[in-house]
């Protein structure tokens, strides 16, 4: 008969889940399912991540009369891993209601689910519990509790509970500086590792440089990354992970030889790496550096060709991130949220509708969810390109919004001229909760200009101090330009003056957004001391002169026009040309004003030509009027 020596051998020797189920039924035939080290042995063989089953795991215990912490310990660990956090909280639950205690084992995963369900109370009752059982004093379960309150977002009760520590090892240091930094605040976590070194009896360990250097490119403190390479180098055998904070440390705070050489000297080089340094390269604006890089990477996953279509949208090489997405798509690696995303960007960068239509049927027909965050692109992009139906019908269907997708939509509003329905999105955002930040309400503000809405812009403006928001130089713009377009000059040369003061970064594009109302409201004597406003401060900006010369030939005073562009040429102030896309048959065209290199010129001229005859019956325009001289 089957003896229970016997069932941990065949156990031990088991490969597969099928042959498990076959074990497990004999060991039901012979009664052996009560047995605790048979059951143990179960219970560990259906966990491994390689092959395990925790659904068969649970159908297991649930058979036995009496299950031990062990195994409790071993399923909880193994749901908080696999992500089911809940069962995790409930498998504590039930081996308290079975009368076991738990121990240093059971306590740091159940506190990792409650910290990441953001089981606020949850986790104030089980802090509670450890207190009275005695638990707490446990140096495993304490820093357990640190991470816990980290992890809740509750950074005063980690703090309290860390200073009250009587002896802190280097985990609970590192719990504190990877806590501060996982909640965006860094500086607290560089003041935590300069407190463990003053304190002198501990030193950092690889996890405590990992989690500072991430602090330290949060904040762009190359000088403190430095010194920890030099620790590392002096006290520490730098490993993979380290090399690879050190590398995203110097490239995301702008010393690309420094980074490009920790890279070189990688004796192993993992994707991480490789991304860290293309994403480096394409943050200093060395695109074709990046692409070198990346197509000599032996392995690229989702993330790096996401960064590098990401780069070509950021410089808007649109053609070139598209190929590259059709090259991904040859490689077969499936594009995920993110990577779409990036696309519609492009699209929405260059007016591509037909393009960006493809796309979004791409995300359909690959069933990639339209979360808020993609349903946001597409708001954006269908706007961007004139088609706000489509957007609004995007915008309505969402099942889950946010902040961002409704900014999308009321921002869409705004440039497609539906200003009293942009506003009456931001009064329902409002209303259903959601709480507009600093684009939002450049977005309003922006609806306000559009449709000569001043009272309500001035009210918009006033309504962004309950919400603690700061008017950026944006908002100020947007003010400047709806008391502009109301005719209130006066008024909006005085708000320059008092937000800008002498500031010239500031004042140049304020003045030159009411250089503009000066144009159209015909006002020369204003006009004429904003200009020599902006040229007193020297910006060297072609827009002021252009904008000074308009006026001048709205009142047909051509001396002064001929005067303007004069002073233009002696200072060397050159026009910046304009640039207009168009998409025709899914492919985008660009014509520069000026620029008279295009292949098919000669058909372009002649279509106009034709054009002008259309519109104006006779005069025909010189090729000079064409090409924009």
């Amino acid at each position: 008969m089957l003896g229970a020596k016997s069932c941990i051998a065949l156990l031990k020797a088991c490969k597969s889940m099928d042959q498990l189920k076959q074990i497990y039924a004999q060991v039901f035939r012979v009664g052996l399912e009560q047995s605790k080290n048979v059951l143990d042995k179960l219970i560990v063989f259906c966990i491994d991540p390689s092959f395990g089953d925790l659904q068969y795991a649970e159908r297991i215990i649930d058979f036995a009369d009496s299950r031990t912490l062990l195994v409790y310990n071993l399923l909880i660990k193994a749901f908080a891993k696999e992500g089911s956090l809940k069962k995790s909280v409930f498998l504590f639950h039930r081996l308290r209601e079975e009368g076991l205690w738990p121990d240093n084992f059971t306590y740091p995963f159940v506190f990792k689910a409650v910290g990441r369900l953001k089981a606020v109370w949850e986790g104030l009752g089980l802090h509670g519990h450890v207190m009275k059982t005695g638990m707490s004093l446990d140096p495993y379960v304490h820093n357990s509790l640190l991470d816990m309150y980290g992890l809740l977002g509750r950074v005063d009760c980690m703090r309290m509970m860390f200073d009250e520590m009587p002896e802190k090892d280097v985990i609970s240091w590192n719990v504190m500086i990877s806590c501060y930094v996982r909640c965006g605040m860094c500086e607290n976590a560089v003041h935590m590792f300069h407190k463990m070194l003053s304190e002198g009896r501990l030193c950092p360990d690889e996890a405590t440089v990992v989690s500072t250097l991430s602090a330290c490119t949060s904040l762009k403190m190359l000088e403190l990354g430095v010194e920890i390479h030099h620790y590392i180098n002096e006290n520490l055998n730098p490993t993979l992970i380290m090399r690879n904070a050190l590398l995203d440390m110097y490239a995301k705070c702008g010393n690309l030889s420094a980074a490009r050489r920790i890279f070189d000297e990688m004796p192993v080089k993992n994707v991480i790496c490789w991304t860290s340094m293309i994403t480096g390269y394409i943050n200093l604006s060395k695109i074709d550096e990046a692409r070198e890089l990346f197509d000599q990477s032996p392995s690229k996953d989702l993330v790096l060709w996401t960064a590098m279509i990401n780069g070509y949208v950021q410089f808007n090489c649109f053609d070139d991130a598209l190929s590259l997405f059709n090259c991904m798509q040859i490689e077969r690696i499936r594009p995920d949220k993110f990577t779409v995303v990036a696309l519609l960007t492009g699209c929405s960068q260059v007016g591509a509708l037909d393009q960006g239509k493809w796309i979004h049927g791409y995300i359909e027909d690959n069933m990639i969810k339209i979360d808020a965050i993609v349903g946001t692109a597409l708001i954006d992009m269908y706007a961007k390109c004139g088609c706000i139906e489509v957007a609004l019908d995007i915008f309505h269907s969402l099942q889950q919004k946010d902040t961002a997708s409704w900014t999308s939509i009321i921002c869409g509003l705004a440039i497609n001229g539906r200003s009293e329905e942009a506003i009456e999105l931001f009064n329902e955002m409002r209303r259903v909760g959601f709480k507009p930040d600093d684009i939002t309400f450049i977005g309003v503000l922006s609806a306000c200009s559009h449709g000569g809405l001043v009272d309500e812009g001035r009210q918009y403006f006033s309504l962004m101090e309950p919400y603690r928001i700061d008017p950026k130089l944006e908002h100020y713009g947007c003010l400047v330009d709806i008391l502009g377009r109301g005719g209130l000059l006066d008024e909006a040369e005085e708000l320059i003056k008092i937000v800008a003061g002498g500031n010239a970064h500031v004042a140049v594009p304020l003045y030159g957004a009411l250089l503009s109302a000066c144009r159209v409201h015909r006002n020369v004597s204003m006009g004429e001391r904003m200009a020599r406003c902006l040229m007193e401060m020297e910006t060297g900006d072609s827009s002021v002169h252009t904008l000074l010369a308009n006026i001048y030939a709205s009142y047909d005073r051509w001396g002064d026009v001929m005067r303007v562009r004069r002073k233009m040429k002696d200072l060397r102030v050159r026009k910046v040309p304009g640039c207009s896309l168009i998409e025709v048959d899914g492919i985008i065209h660009e014509f520069l004003v000026g620029d008279p290199s295009h292949p098919k010129m000669d058909d372009i001229c002649s279509l106009l030509y034709k054009l002008v005859d259309i519109l104006t019956g006779s005069q025909v325009l010189d090729d000079t009027c064409l090409l924009g001289y």
